[in-house]
Order: C-alpha cells, then structure tokens, then sequence
C-alpha cells in the first residue's frame, strides 16, 4: 500500500510536502495561491452526528410545503417535489429533470454516503464499496445547489407578495436550517477519510507498511482521494493505487472540449435571452415574461436590490462565465505567458460562481407550482427556461473539462529549458577551466 505525505496543488500541478494543520487553518500554494487543503477535525462522533441532523432537516425540507398563497378565499402551496411535478406535467421535463437532480438527488447522494462511510470508520469498519462511494461524495458536492435554491426561495416569496397573501410554511425554515447546516458539512473534507481508513486497514493488517517513494520515481496525482503516487495499469487507463480513479498527466483534450461546449452554450445564451421563460394566463389577458423583463418588473416594483441580484445571476454571471472560459481557452491554447496567476484566479472564479446562474430557474420553478388558480391566474414555463438551465450545465460542464495546469505547462517548460541552458554553460565551463 502506498501513501506519501505529498499533495499537489489542484490549479498548477506543484508538488507540496503535507503537514498537520489546525481547525479552520489554510494550506495555500505560494504560486497561484489556490487553497491547498484544510485543517478539518478528525471527531467522527462530530461528523456523523452534524450529517444525520442534516439528513432529517433535508427530509423535512422536501416533504413539507414550502409557501401557501391565499387570494379570494383561494389558497394554493407548493413542496419542492410537487414543483417539479408540475413542471414535468408540463412537458418540461428536462427541467424538471435538472432541479431534481440538483435540488434533491445529489444533496441527499452526499449525506447519504458520508453518514454511510463515516458511520462504518465510527465504529471501526472500512464499509463495502468504501472507494465508490466517497468518490460519490465529491461528484454529489460539485453540482448540489440547495444554497442556489435559498436563494431563489426568498425572491419567490417577494414576488409572491404583490400578488397574494403568501404564508410561510415548514418547509420555508426547514430550507434555511438546511441550507447553514449543508455549509457547515460542506466545511468537512472527505479526503480526510481516506487517511482514517487507511489507518484502519493497518490496525486490521498490522503487517502493512508503506513503502517509501524514491526521489525519481514518477507519479500522479488522484484529485479524487488526495494520494500522490504511482499509478497502477487498468487496461489502457492508469488508475489511482488507493481508490482506482482513473488518472492522467493531464485531463485529456481539454481545450477541445471546453471550446465545443462553450460554443454549444453560447448558441444557447441567445434563445435564452430572448424566449419567455414563464407565460402567465389571467382574466385581464396573457403575457410572457423573459429574463430581462423580469428585472423590469422587479426594478420599477421598488424590489431594485432583486432586480439586481436576478440581473447579475442570470445575465451578468452567464456572460462572465462565456468570456472568461473563452479566454482560458485561447490564451491555453496559444501557450501565452500572460498573467498565468490572475489567469488561474479568473479559473476559480468561474468555478464558484457557476451554479449561481440557476437561481432563474428555481425561481421559475416555484413560482408555476405556486400560480394554480384556473379561475384568475395560472404561470407555466416558457421555452427560455430549458435554454437558459443548458447554457448553465454547459458552462459548468466546460469549466470541469478546462484543466488550469494548462496555463502554468509554458511557464515550467520555460523554466526547465532556462535551467538545461545554464546546466549546459557550467558544463563547458568547467571543461574549458580543466
């Protein structure tokens, strides 16, 4: 079994020595300035307990109604559950198919499987399908959004209120508790429990040691579980030695796949402008709301601080995303040398900010499950909202495909051919003093 103290820096590829760290400290690399790693608490008494809290508070926050509007003695209310529903009623079902799997699926996968593994190392059992599911952790984090959906709650309520009478429900307070609780597991990291289980196989397996890495020797590093170390064969893949994550130098045709898919969502970005995302249907007449008439609405309603919240989410953000990742992709591609730390920052950046871009569409969501009044008002989804909810995948989807180290490759070539030259120089020196 291999393990080496060494962790290399996700967005330029360095090589750095690990060392303990305290709660809440910060390892960053002192070239791009990327957060290496964290010091996170070891108790899984803690964990487990913080994650089964959170998993009831998730369940309460699905199954109980959100809001209740009253208008004439009409009341309507809405659960997240049977907002997709209606969406899916409606023939948008690949909508209704993405606030599933963002809002319900892959937060309940992630408390599922941590309370899974954590639970079996609490109790001094490496659980079956430890390597699998882990990883079902990291991929369940990068595309859950309840934090998004919060959000895109409160602006419903707001708008909800110039309509009718709107009555907060459990699942209004369940979201918010759910939303602060998710932060604090989100804190957590499951590379951490990678080393815990490795801890336990040696006390399982007293006879394991690991064996030391020699200076040559070369390696990969698994951004799944952390290990830097020498890959094993797979087949045609090289794999992770500790949890079987295939591994690359670097991700394969990275630039091409980042330019097709941010091509494919800026072809989308413009049906997703101008189509209505909602249709509104009342006894005065029909009307059809696009994105940006939305932010009328709320501008010239004197909710001014939405409309700019709802501008920059799903107007400013998605054009930040397109350009930002276009110019990743072309000075990449170019191998420039230019401002590869601010480059890396642009990179991180779009990282973070591109599940905000959803915030539409979960507004969206809300308000036509909560619209049901066949005898005064009725809202359905427009067009618009499955083109704008595909540029926002496609985004993400290309920023995942972008590999960072790309901008730091001509930076080290340089480097290294800066280095051969000077070696070379003492070279003939040495042999011109002889």
């Amino acid at each position: 079994m291999y393990r080496y103290d060494l962790i290399s820096c996700h967005d330029c590829g360095v090589l750095y020595r690990k060392r303990p760290l305290r709660p809440r400290e910060k390892a960053r690399c002192a070239r791009c300035r990327s957060v290496l790693y964290r010091g996170t608490s070891a108790d899984l008494t803690r964990v487990v307990a913080l994650t089964l809290g959170t998993l009831f508070v998730f369940l309460i926050a699905q199954f109980f109604p959100i809001v209740e509007l009253e208008v004439n003695g009409l009341t309507s209310s809405a659960t997240l559950l049977g907002s997709i529903r209606v969406l899916w009623h409606e023939q948008m079902h690949i909508v209704a198919t993405m606030v599933f799997l963002f809002t319900m699926l892959f937060p309940a996968i992630e408390l599922g499987s941590l309370l899974y593994v954590a639970l079996g190392l609490r109790v001094g059992i490496r659980v079956a399908g430890f390597s699998r599911v882990l990883r079902a952790v990291q991929m369940s984090r990068d595309w859950g959004m309840t934090e998004v959906l919060m959000i895109g709650i409160l602006i419903t309520v707001v708008k909800m209120t110039s309509l009718a009478t709107v009555v907060p429900q459990p699942g209004l307070f369940a979201f918010g508790a759910l939303t602060l609780l998710l932060a604090i597991v989100v804190s957590f990291d499951p590379k951490a429990l990678w080393n815990i289980g490795d801890q336990q196989i040696r006390q399982v397996l007293p006879g394991i040691r690991y064996k030391p890495l020699a200076p040559d020797t070369p390696v990969l590093p698994c951004h799944c579980c952390g290990l830097v170390a020498p890959p094993v064969a797979r087949g045609r893949h090289l794999a992770c030695a500790r949890c079987g994550s295939t591994l690359h130098g670097r991700k394969p045709d990275s630039i091409n796949r980042t330019w097709a898919l941010l091509i494919a969502a800026v072809i989308l970005y413009i049906p997703a402008n101008l189509l209505p995302v909602m249709h509104t249907r009342t006894l005065l007449g029909a009307e059809e709301d696009t994105i940006m008439s939305g932010v009328v609405l709320f501008w010239t309603s004197d909710s001014k601080a939405l409309a700019i919240i709802i501008f920059i989410a799903s107007v400013v953000v998605p054009m930040l995303k397109l350009v930002t990742l276009a110019l990743l992709a072309w000075t990449s591609q170019r191998r420039s040398h230019w401002r590869p730390e601010q480059r890396t920052r642009l990179y991180r950046m779009v990282e973070f900010i591109g599940r905000w871009s959803m915030l539409d569409i979960f507004v969206v969501t809300l308000t036509v499950a909560l619209v049901r009044f066949d005898a005064l008002a009725v809202i359905t989804a427009g067009p618009g909202a499955l083109a704008f909810g595909a540029v926002v995948v496609l985004t993400m989807l290309a920023s995942m495909s972008f590999d960072p180290r790309l901008i730091w490759d001509p930076i080290d070539e340089q480097a290294a051919q800066r280095k051969h030259t000077e070696t070379s120089k003492h070279t003939v020196i040495g042999e011109q003093h002889v």
